[in-house]
């Protein structure tokens, strides 16, 4: 994992040489509250499957499905162990609703398989009511699978291109209900930074109170601004798209470091600095192993060839370092002292544990 390390350095003397942080659009750095997508999700069956769909004798609910389907139908099957289906999936169907999405518009899908079907391709997703957190059903979805992918399969071998269980319909669903909104009432609405910054909202409410006059933006908290609205709709819509457009320079970023335990990332920002500190760093590896050997007869004896094991341990310390940081050290001058006592991400994420634990690590530690 030594190869992560002159990357590292790399990032960091570029970060170092960055100008100070640009203004932001206003709507890059906040939301309006109430203005969100709600997430749908709904059970179905795909049918049309070339022989690539769910095993029944593994996938009871398959079965199930279609038997209840068809007797709405009105059509009556055998016993549920009859039925042997190879075209027939059941499926998932999850997208997102938009805010402000009206009845009759359509929105895309994904539908993904839950069983062990082999393949959704060709197949046609039946009509599937899509619920909301509230148990309500707000689309319709329906329409063939697109499945970006490919697979074949002979003699024992079979090949695979993409992930062939999940699939999308463009427009495959169409809004049955329209999610209420409140946007605008008492003639206000709250505007939530998507960081909360305290000193930053003071600058989004100074920027908002400049261009739309004094008393427009208050400042709730460290992350909620209310903003007064015009009261006809259309006024308030011109209103929050000239507010949106608005030009704010955020705060600086807090000092911050994220440690990846899993695969051993390390990700510092340009305020990280350290307080005057020594760093030691040393190796210690334990080798154990087995020589085999052969033990032979003598001829004419009646002896058996019987093969040995010598049992071998070697422990080998690396000489160690000891560094010494000044403080106020930079994130360039950081990552260079750690690449000279030879550190690999996971001994950074050992020492900057220590350091933070010592007091002299200037950031917030963060383990993901």
């Amino acid at each position: 994992m030594r190869f992560a390390f002159p990357l590292l350095t790399l990032c960091a003397a570029l970060v170092a040489t960055m100008p100070a942080a640009h203004a932001e659009r206003l709507k890059d750095m906040a939301s309006i509250a109430g203005v969100r997508q709600n997430q749908l999700s709904g059970y179905g069956l795909v049918v049309g499957l070339d022989g690539t769909g769910d095993q029944t004798s593994q996938t009871p609910f398959t079965v199930q499905s279609i038997i209840a389907m068809l007797q709405q139908k009105g059509v009556n099957l055998p016993p549920t162990g009859q039925l042997q289906l190879k075209n027939v999936a059941a499926v998932m169907v999850t997208t997102s609703l938009p805010a402000f999405a009206q009845p009759g518009q359509t929105i895309d899908i994904t539908v993904s398989s839950i069983g062990n079907a082999k393949s959704l391709r060709g197949g046609t997703l039946l009509m599937t009511p899509l619920h909301g957190a509230d148990g309500q059903v707000y689309a319709m979805a329906q329409g063939n699978v697109l499945v970006g992918g490919a697979g074949a399969s002979a003699g024992g071998a079979q090949t695979t291109v993409n992930h062939l269980s999940v699939g999308k319909i463009s427009a495959g669903a169409t809004v049955e209900k329209a999610v209420a909104s409140n946007l605008g009432e008492n003639n206000q609405i709250r505007l939530e930074l998507n960081q909360t910054d305290f000193a930053t909202a003071s600058r989004v409410v100074q920027a908002l109170n400049d261009q739309f006059g004094v008393g427009t933006a208050t400042a709730l908290d460290g992350r909620v601004i209310r903003v007064r609205t015009p009261a006809s709709s259309d006024a308030r819509v011109s209103f929050i798209g000239l507010m949106e457009n608005i030009d704010v320079k955020p705060a600086a970023a807090a000092a911050k470091v994220i440690l990846n335990a899993r695969t051993g990332s390390v990700v510092m920002n340009q305020a990280v600095t350290l307080d005057t500190c020594a760093i030691s760093h040393g190796n210690l590896s334990v080798t154990i192993g087995a020589d085999t050997n052969v033990s032979q007869p003598a001829p004419g004896s009646r002896g058996q060839t019987v093969v040995t094991q010598t049992p071998s341990v070697e422990i080998k310390k690396d000489p160690g370092k000891v560094l010494l940081v000044k403080g106020g050290a930079s994130l360039a001058e950081v990552v260079k002292a750690m690449n000279s006592i030879g550190a690999t991400p996971q001994d950074l994420l050992a020492i900057l544990q220590a350091l933070k634990a010592a007091g002299s690590l200037r950031a917030e530690l963060e383990i993901i």
